[in-house]
């Protein structure tokens, strides 16, 4: 009998695995809000990290995160790299393309408490009195991702920090 068990959980274990390796090899989620504020505007307020705080979502994760920004001012080559507790972990952004007031991509290098290297792109797309901002995070789903994954969805927990993070931005542009 016991035999019998291990044989049928290693079998579902086995399924397990060989499922999780047919999942796609990358990742990406995207969010958008419109938002009545010119795009230039809501450019600035993503493409200069000491302006980050006022919006990002990340920052409300350590209120004692150490924070260095450095290389440009704002656009291509601004750095900003963060230490925080376990929720906000470790890692570091760098903005390489910037192209006011419609696009700004950011490489996003996470060190701890996993090792992930992602894109960020804000896009900017103006609609009347209103832009619509649109945040995508794109990156590889190595195995181990692919794993964690069947159990957890990255589209509903990285979409809800996005949101939450847009509808700050909206808040405070819309002052």
């Amino acid at each position: 009998m016991l035999k019998k068990i291990l044989l049928g959980l290693a079998i579902v274990v086995g399924a397990l695995l060989l499922f999780a390796a047919t999942r796609p090899n990358s990742y990406a989620v995207s969010r958008s809000m419109t938002i009545k504020a010119p795009p230039e505007k809501l450019f600035a307020m993503v493409d200069s990290f000491p302006a980050w705080p006022q919006w990002s979502p990340y920052e409300k994760l350590d209120p004692n995160m150490k924070r260095t920004i450095g290389g440009s001012p704002s656009g291509v080559g601004a750095t900003y790299a963060w230490v925080g507790n376990s929720s906000a972990g470790e890692g570091s952004m760098k903005i390489y393309k910037s192209q006011p007031p419609s696009l700004i991509e950011i490489q996003l290098e996470f060190t701890k408490p996993m090792e992930g290297h992602d894109t960020a792109t804000f896009a900017f797309m103006p609609k009347g009195d209103s832009t619509t901002v649109t945040w995508t995070v794109r990156g590889p789903n190595p195995y181990i991702a692919k794993l964690v994954t069947m159990f957890m969805s990255m589209d509903k927990m990285l979409g809800g920090q996005m949101m939450d993070g847009l509808g700050t931005m909206k808040t405070v542009a819309e002052k």
